[in-house]
Protein backbone atom coordinates (compact mmCIF):
# COMPACT_ATOMS: atom_id res chain seq x y z
CA UNK A 1 0.00 0.00 0.00
CA UNK A 2 0.92 3.64 -0.75
CA UNK A 3 2.34 5.70 2.08
CA UNK A 4 1.14 9.43 1.81
CA UNK A 5 2.87 11.78 4.76
CA UNK A 6 1.53 14.57 5.66
CA UNK A 7 3.80 17.78 6.90
CA UNK A 8 3.84 16.57 10.97
CA UNK A 9 5.66 13.35 10.16
CA UNK A 10 8.42 14.70 7.37
CA UNK A 11 8.70 17.47 9.92
CA UNK A 12 9.76 15.07 13.06
CA UNK A 13 12.21 13.01 11.06
CA UNK A 14 13.80 16.33 9.65
CA UNK A 15 13.93 17.50 13.56
CA UNK A 16 16.35 14.85 14.07
CA UNK A 17 17.95 14.64 9.92
CA UNK A 18 16.85 11.34 9.58
CA UNK A 19 14.46 11.30 6.60
CA UNK A 20 15.86 8.22 5.30
CA UNK A 21 14.10 6.47 8.10
CA UNK A 22 11.00 6.57 6.43
CA UNK A 23 12.16 5.09 3.58
CA UNK A 24 13.69 1.80 5.92
CA UNK A 25 10.37 1.30 7.08
CA UNK A 26 8.37 1.19 4.24
CA UNK A 27 11.08 -0.83 1.14
CA UNK A 28 8.66 -2.24 -0.52
CA UNK A 29 5.63 0.41 -0.37
CA UNK A 30 5.51 3.93 -2.30
CA UNK A 31 6.51 6.73 -0.14
CA UNK A 32 4.37 10.35 -1.62
CA UNK A 33 3.22 13.41 -0.62
CA UNK A 34 1.46 16.26 -1.94
CA UNK A 35 2.75 19.93 -3.36
CA UNK A 36 0.83 21.55 0.00
CA UNK A 37 2.84 19.17 2.41
CA UNK A 38 5.85 20.29 0.77
CA UNK A 39 5.06 23.70 1.06
CA UNK A 40 4.32 23.72 4.72
CA UNK A 41 7.64 21.55 5.65
CA UNK A 42 9.48 24.65 3.59
CA UNK A 43 8.17 27.08 5.53
CA UNK A 44 9.09 25.22 9.04
CA UNK A 45 12.38 24.94 7.53
CA UNK A 46 12.69 28.54 6.48
CA UNK A 47 11.46 29.16 10.31
CA UNK A 48 14.17 27.82 11.59
CA UNK A 49 12.22 25.04 13.34
CA UNK A 50 13.83 22.25 11.92
CA UNK A 51 16.53 21.70 9.34
CA UNK A 52 16.57 20.79 6.16
CA UNK A 53 16.98 17.21 5.04
CA UNK A 54 16.34 15.75 1.36
CA UNK A 55 12.85 14.94 1.16
CA UNK A 56 13.14 14.79 -3.12
CA UNK A 57 13.00 10.57 -3.35
CA UNK A 58 9.33 11.48 -2.50
CA UNK A 59 7.03 11.24 -5.40
CA UNK A 60 4.56 14.08 -5.24
CA UNK A 61 0.87 13.63 -6.19
CA UNK A 62 -1.26 15.66 -8.39
CA UNK A 63 -5.18 16.58 -7.07
CA UNK A 64 -6.97 15.15 -10.18
CA UNK A 65 -9.46 17.61 -11.11
CA UNK A 66 -12.12 15.69 -9.32
CA UNK A 67 -10.04 15.27 -5.83
CA UNK A 68 -9.50 19.35 -6.59
CA UNK A 69 -13.25 19.56 -6.51
CA UNK A 70 -13.83 17.73 -3.21
CA UNK A 71 -10.79 19.59 -1.57
CA UNK A 72 -12.82 22.63 -1.99
CA UNK A 73 -15.64 21.32 -0.53
CA UNK A 74 -13.69 20.54 2.43
CA UNK A 75 -14.61 22.82 5.53
CA UNK A 76 -10.70 24.83 6.45
CA UNK A 77 -10.45 23.38 10.00
CA UNK A 78 -7.54 21.79 8.63
CA UNK A 79 -4.76 23.05 6.72
CA UNK A 80 -3.89 22.69 2.89
CA UNK A 81 -2.10 19.76 2.60
CA UNK A 82 -4.01 17.84 5.48
CA UNK A 83 -7.22 18.44 3.57
CA UNK A 84 -5.47 17.24 0.15
CA UNK A 85 -3.69 14.04 1.81
CA UNK A 86 -7.34 13.59 3.32
CA UNK A 87 -8.78 13.76 -0.30
CA UNK A 88 -6.36 11.76 -2.27
CA UNK A 89 -5.80 8.88 0.63
CA UNK A 90 -9.90 8.31 0.26
CA UNK A 91 -9.84 8.91 -3.07
CA UNK A 92 -6.75 6.48 -3.68
CA UNK A 93 -6.91 3.70 -0.95
CA UNK A 94 -3.62 5.38 0.29
CA UNK A 95 -2.57 5.17 3.86
CA UNK A 96 -1.92 8.26 5.42
CA UNK A 97 0.65 9.25 7.62
CA UNK A 98 0.18 12.20 10.13
CA UNK A 99 0.42 13.36 13.55
CA UNK A 100 -2.15 15.75 13.77
CA UNK A 101 -4.97 14.84 15.69
CA UNK A 102 -7.50 16.60 14.06
CA UNK A 103 -6.38 14.89 10.42
CA UNK A 104 -5.79 11.41 12.21
CA UNK A 105 -9.95 11.64 13.78
CA UNK A 106 -11.03 13.14 9.90
CA UNK A 107 -9.01 10.14 8.51
CA UNK A 108 -10.96 7.40 11.49
CA UNK A 109 -13.80 9.04 9.60
CA UNK A 110 -13.08 8.32 6.18
CA UNK A 111 -12.09 4.77 7.21
CA UNK A 112 -8.56 5.96 5.82
CA UNK A 113 -5.70 3.81 7.19
CA UNK A 114 -3.64 6.20 9.61
CA UNK A 115 -0.21 5.88 10.64
CA UNK A 116 2.06 8.37 12.62
CA UNK A 117 5.91 8.78 13.25
CA UNK A 118 5.75 6.46 16.56
CA UNK A 119 4.54 3.95 14.02
CA UNK A 120 6.94 4.40 11.72
CA UNK A 121 9.33 4.03 14.71
CA UNK A 122 7.73 1.21 15.89
CA UNK A 123 8.18 -0.88 12.17
CA UNK A 124 11.65 -0.22 12.62
CA UNK A 125 12.12 -2.13 15.34
CA UNK A 126 9.25 -4.83 14.46
CA UNK A 127 11.69 -5.06 11.25
CA UNK A 128 15.07 -5.54 13.33
CA UNK A 129 16.28 -2.12 11.96
CA UNK A 130 15.84 -0.14 15.14
CA UNK A 131 16.26 -1.39 18.56
CA UNK A 132 13.49 -0.42 21.25
CA UNK A 133 16.21 1.81 23.00
CA UNK A 134 17.77 3.46 19.51
CA UNK A 135 14.16 4.34 18.62
CA UNK A 136 13.22 5.66 22.14
CA UNK A 137 16.44 7.73 21.91
CA UNK A 138 14.89 8.98 18.32
CA UNK A 139 11.76 10.02 19.90
CA UNK A 140 13.25 11.41 22.67
CA UNK A 141 15.20 13.70 20.41
CA UNK A 142 11.68 14.55 18.61
CA UNK A 143 10.00 15.48 21.73
CA UNK A 144 12.91 17.72 22.74
CA UNK A 145 12.75 19.86 19.39
CA UNK A 146 8.65 19.99 19.51
CA UNK A 147 6.79 16.86 18.67
CA UNK A 148 3.69 16.47 21.00
CA UNK A 149 3.87 12.55 20.69
CA UNK A 150 0.97 10.22 22.50
CA UNK A 151 3.51 8.24 24.29
CA UNK A 152 7.34 8.14 25.48
CA UNK A 153 8.61 5.51 24.40
CA UNK A 154 8.29 2.81 20.98
CA UNK A 155 7.71 -0.18 23.41
CA UNK A 156 3.87 1.01 24.71
CA UNK A 157 3.03 1.20 20.85
CA UNK A 158 4.58 -2.62 19.90
CA UNK A 159 2.90 -4.28 22.77
CA UNK A 160 -0.54 -2.71 21.99
CA UNK A 161 -0.32 -4.01 18.43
Amino acid sequence: MTVLLNNTTLSNFSAIAQPDLVRQAFPREEIVTVAAVLTEHANGVNGEHFAACDWSWLTVLQLTPVEQKELEQIPRRLGLGESACLVIAKSRGLRFATDDWDARRAAQRLGIPITGTVGVLAILVKDGKLTVAEADALLARMIAAGFRAPVTNVKDVIQKE
